[in-house]
């Protein structure tokens, strides 16, 4: 079943939490999540409700592959501010 979760993962019986960065597709049909303190960790969703819980998704799998894999599990990588310059091209 498609149920909402709080954005957040359990880890050894505490939950993890992870900064996601949310764009808009380049041509308007959707979004896309980056999770930048898991390098390569990124999803879509046709509206900003299903990228998340994609994201949510996504961020269970890579942690359980990097647990199956023996790695260590990183911590979150909070982004405090996000600006956009323009330039000429």
């Amino acid at each position: 079943p498609n149920m909402k979760k709080p954005y957040t993962s359990v880890q050894h019986g505490f939950s993890m939490r992870y900064t996601v960065i949310l764009e808009p597709d380049e041509e308007g049909r959707g979004f896309t999540v980056e999770v930048p303190a898991l390098p390569g960790c990124i999803t879509e969703g046709d509206t900003v409700e299903d990228a998340m819980s994609n994201a949510k998704e996504a961020i269970e799998l890579f942690i359980e592959t990097l647990k199956d894999l023996g790695k260590p599990i990183p911590k979150d990588v909070p982004v405090s501010d996000i600006r956009v310059v323009e330039i000429n091209a």
